[in-house]
């Protein structure tokens, strides 16, 4: 007997779909093709949904969601401002603050079917608060969601130099891994210096490394090479994820191409968080302003593996945002001139399986039988018109267990324009 089976669903196979009955047993599909009449506990008319692997986000900052305005307004809306804000704010910081916001934005994601997150948590402070906040709500959720912790220096590692210190205390503490931010870093030299510690420290811990990487309008900020590069030579290779990238879009031509090949060979994830550095990059550039985006539709098609992120929300960084990757995922198509089929289908993958490279689950990841079962069902017709209107899930299923449900909007007509 099954304990749940949802019934007439429309599953994606390449370029086609076929309905299709999910059954479910003990956490796991059991079965998928049609399953007799009551041959369950409970059914669910699925009417046709759209069944697709949950939703990945693979870079947010969880402990600074919800705190715009707090203790100003970033009305420069540039980086640097977000960062100096941030630093007042987080002076003031408690685990119960940083675990209030956080649950409040998680829920948000759930009901958005996004089930795997890998989240930021700023470690320099001398007492690691944002760091042991999340690392208790990754316990807390466990049961449903997947949770990763990155040990984020946002101050730098050679400008802070207590920062590698706790990069270390971090991963004793339970950190899934590190990161670094070489371009702001006080020289290049630094930079540099600090992608070598960060990837000692994560090849001594055997850990993920997530490092913020060129995220400026500068074509000479290139420590995506050297990301690859150390990738390489440390053996770590798809453990390691470079996000932002936005130095990218400013690339020499020649240059770039050569930078394609490395990026290709040293296995390493790109994530592009196309909101808020389309708000937040090109600030200070004159006309034409720079797009704010790294060049993922290349990146994708030279073999790199290109994931898409909401991150920010509601932050000193970035005052915008729902929640849902697939509200960046639509800003990407804009932004990438990613709107052919072939594509579209590319940007939902960006937010579902290549995602699920970047935080290297893949073994659990995905609608097949013996697969852990965790799904969601969206009113959508295929992926263009996932993209296009980017509904919210009508059912959220995490290990078996329906875990959200959305009700549909209906709209009525009191005027002549309702009538057909």
């Amino acid at each position: 007997m099954l304990d749940l089976v949802f019934r007439n669903v429309l599953l994606p196979e390449g370029t086609q779909s076929r309905l299709v009955d999910i059954g479910l047993r003990d956490g796991k599909i059991a079965l998928i093709g049609d399953v007799p009449q009551k041959a369950s506990l409970q059914d669910v008319d699925g009417r046709g949904l759209l069944v697709l692997p949950p939703f990945i986000e693979s870079h947010i900052h969880l402990d600074t969601v919800l705190t715009a305005g707090e203790p100003a307004w970033n009305e420069s809306g540039t980086l640097f401002e977000g960062i100096g804000l941030w630093q007042r704010r987080k002076l003031s910081l408690t685990v119960e603050d940083v675990l209030r916001r956080a649950e409040r934005v998680l829920r948000l994601q759930v009901s958005h079917g996004i089930l795997h997150i890998r989240t930021q948590a700023d470690i320099s402070d001398p007492k690691l608060v944002a760091l042991r906040a999340l690392l208790e709500l990754r316990e807390r959720v466990k049961p449903y969601v997947n949770l990763q912790v990155i040990a984020f220096p946002q101050d730098g590692i050679r400008a802070c130099p207590d920062n590698e210190h706790r990069l270390v205390e971090a991963l004793k503490l339970g950190a899934d891994g590190i990161g670094a931010i070489p371009h702001m870093e006080p020289t290049r030299e630094e930079g540099i210096a600090s992608l070598e510690v960060c990837f000692r420290i994560a090849k001594e811990h055997g850990c993920f490394v997530h490092v913020f990487c060129d995220e400026i309008d500068d074509e000479h900020s290139n420590f995506i090479e050297t990301v690859a590069h150390l990738a390489m030579t440390s053996g770590l290779r798809e453990r390691v994820t470079a996000s932002h990238a936005n130095a990218s879009a400013y690339y020499g031509e020649a240059y770039f191409q050569k930078l394609l090949g490395l990026l290709s060979r040293s296995g390493i994830n790109v994530v592009c968080c196309p909101l808020i550095n389309s708000a937040m990059q090109g600030r200070l550039d004159s006309y034409p302003k720079g797009r704010g985006i790294a060049r993922i539709k290349e990146m994708w098609q030279a073999g790199v593996n290109v994931s898409i992120a909401h991150d920010d929300i509601q932050s000193p960084f970035y005052p915008l945002g729902t929640g849902s990757v697939l509200q960046a995922a639509n800003m990407a198509a804009h932004l990438a001139h990613m709107t052919g089929l072939e594509e579209v289908a590319e940007l939902v993958r960006m937010v579902t399986v290549r995602a699920a490279k970047t935080l290297q689950i893949e073994g659990d990841y995905g609608v097949e039988v013996n697969k852990p079962a965790s799904f969601v069902l969206v009113d959508a017709t295929d992926y263009v018109d996932l993209i296009r209107r980017q509904p919210v899930c009508r059912y959220v299923v995490s290990n078996g267990r329906i875990v959200a449900e959305t009700l549909p909007a209906v709209t009525s007509f009191f005027t002549s324009i309702g009538n057909e």
